[in-house]
């Protein structure tokens, strides 16, 4: 068990540095954590051998099940409200076109290569796998590169690809049955039983997250620390609730955060800062997972066949449907562009090519090696590009947030409408302005509360004598006119989103 912990240990360590090192060349994280597994794995140094799928897609179904409700909870209803129309239609007929573009070309171009019986059953159900935008890839890259996109590009695709893994995995789990059934298949019923695991996954996740809220309000437990647990096990209890209810669980978790996150509960804060240390860490461990399951010498003979449907894909099948879905709407040709461009894969698409294996399906081992090589290329090629690509087609824009204060772990409730911000001085703001807190240009409903001089913490006076590298915590009840004026005064200050 000690040698276990250790290299459990070494990897963790290895794989938070490699990701450190990828941020800085701008490498997407979970991609560093790929590396990082299949660095250690059959392929690589051998510390650990691990080949049991089940075990995989159980890890990944439990991860998945976090990340998405973590993501809900961490998305606004204000901001996706506006794109709501947009989002539910590329959630789910945009992940139909996709894979319903690229099984036909696969059908056409790797019907020799594949198998010369191949059919087009089995082309859909490898294209099904890859056909949806990954949660935890965009979520990552979004957030950890700090995007603040034009016209609520990033709540669009957040919201898009927090809510179309569902399809997904339904259209692979119905293809998988026609696949095994061949001809006997009542394709009406099939369509049915679609509309219906969509339609009570949505159902039961917004029913039980609103009791569970109710709930959690009435508890009253003296232990705070017990609050973050409670909703974590709200969240699992959402997602077996709707299995069992015939819906689809995915879709459930992801509403039940947009429910719970939304609402007024005892300790929300706490909360969501606990599913955000919980969410990157079922990050790690499924993309390590995933890395372990893998030998770079079984993906060689899938690199020609990943990198054609790979270039299907990003260039043909994901343009085509989000340009024919956002068709209605009134997008820029830019905006479309860029929405395409972010149809990033990752462990959602490992996962259900996992369900090939563990099915039975023909050939699904080479089908299981093409899907990774296709995530591979998506984040090398999608991922390490995104922030140029928003920058090139001019979806950048300034942010509307104060920095986040970094020396004073002070943080208040969503409820609570000031906001708080750290600025540091320098000698030229004393020379120009003044050695008084008095002397600094701050807008009226705004007080410096505290100041960190050094290793020592102090609540300050107007006539408190400000030094050089001091760093004070701003508290304001105008966030633009604080932004304003700290921009115009040149104090030291960042107004990069964070």
């Amino acid at each position: 068990m000690e040698g276990f912990f250790l290299v459990t240990a070494i990897l963790a360590f290895a794989s938070i540095w490699a990701c450190k090192v990828g941020y800085k060349f701008g490498v997407p994280i979970l991609l560093m954590f790929l590396f990082t597994g299949m660095a250690f794995g059959d392929g690589g140094l051998r510390l650990i051998m691990f080949d049991n799928f089940e075990t995989a897609s159980t890890i990944g179904t439990v991860a998945l099940c976090v990340i998405l409700f973590s993501g809900g909870m961490d998305t606004k209803f204000s901001d996706i409200r506006p794109v709501l129309t947009e989002g539910v239609i590329l959630a789910t007929f945009g992940v139909a076109l996709t894979a319903i573009i690229t099984g036909f070309v696969i059908k056409g171009v790797f019907g020799l290569m594949l198998g010369s019986t191949i059919g087009i059953a089995s082309c859909l159900l490898l294209a099904s796998t890859m056909a949806s935008t990954d949660s935890a890839s965009v979520f990552s890259i979004l957030r950890s590169q700090n995007l603040n996109l034009k016209n609520r590009l990033r709540p669009l695709l957040e919201s898009e690809s927090g809510s179309n893994d569902p399809v997904a995995y339904i259209m692979t789990v119905t293809l998988i049955g026609i696949v095994k059934q061949g001809d006997s298949v009542d394709y009406a019923s099939v369509v049915l039983d679609v509309v219906m695991k969509l339609a009570m996954g949505g159902l039961s996740g917004f029913l039980v997250a609103k009791l569970f809220v109710i709930a959690l309000n009435k508890l009253n437990i003296d232990n705070a620390s017990l609050y973050p647990i409670a909703v974590l096990a709200g969240c699992l209890f959402i997602f077996s609730v709707s299995y069992f209810v015939g819906g689809n669980s995915y879709l459930a978790v992801y509403i039940g955060g947009l429910v719970i996150g939304n609402s007024t509960f005892v300790h929300k804060r706490a909360t969501i800062n606990f599913l955000d240390g919980l969410t990157w860490l079922c990050q790690l461990i499924m993309f390590l997972t995933l890395g372990l399951l893998v030998s770079p010498k079984e993906l060689l003979p899938t690199i020609v066949p990943g990198i054609v449907i790979s270039v299907v894909m990003i260039l043909i099948a994901r343009p085509a449907s989000v340009f024919l879905c956002l068709a209605p709407f009134k997008r820029s040709f830019k905006e479309k562009l860029f929405i395409s461009w972010v149809g990033l894969k990752g462990a959602a698409p490992i996962i259900f090519a996992i369900m090939l294996l563990t099915a039975g399906t023909p050939d699904a081992a080479r089908e299981f090696n093409i899907v990774f090589m296709c995530t591979l290329i998506s984040l090398l090629v999608q991922g390490t590009s995104l922030t140029l690509m928003a920058k090139k087609l001019n979806l950048i824009e300034e942010s509307d947030e104060l920095s986040q204060p970094k020396n004073f772990d002070l943080e208040f409730s969503d409820d609570i409408k000031s906001v708080t911000t750290e600025i540091k001085i320098t000698q030229d703001d004393l020379d120009e302005r003044g050695h008084f807190i008095k002397d600094l240009p701050l807008p009226e409903n705004t007080l410096v509360i505290m100041v960190k001089r050094g290793g020592r913490y102090f609540v300050p006076k107007g006539r408190t004598e400000l030094f050089d590298g001091d760093h004070l915590l701003i508290i304001t009840d105008d966030k633009n006119l604080l932004m304003k004026t700290l921009s115009a005064s040149g104090i030291g200050y960042n107004n990069a989103q964070t």
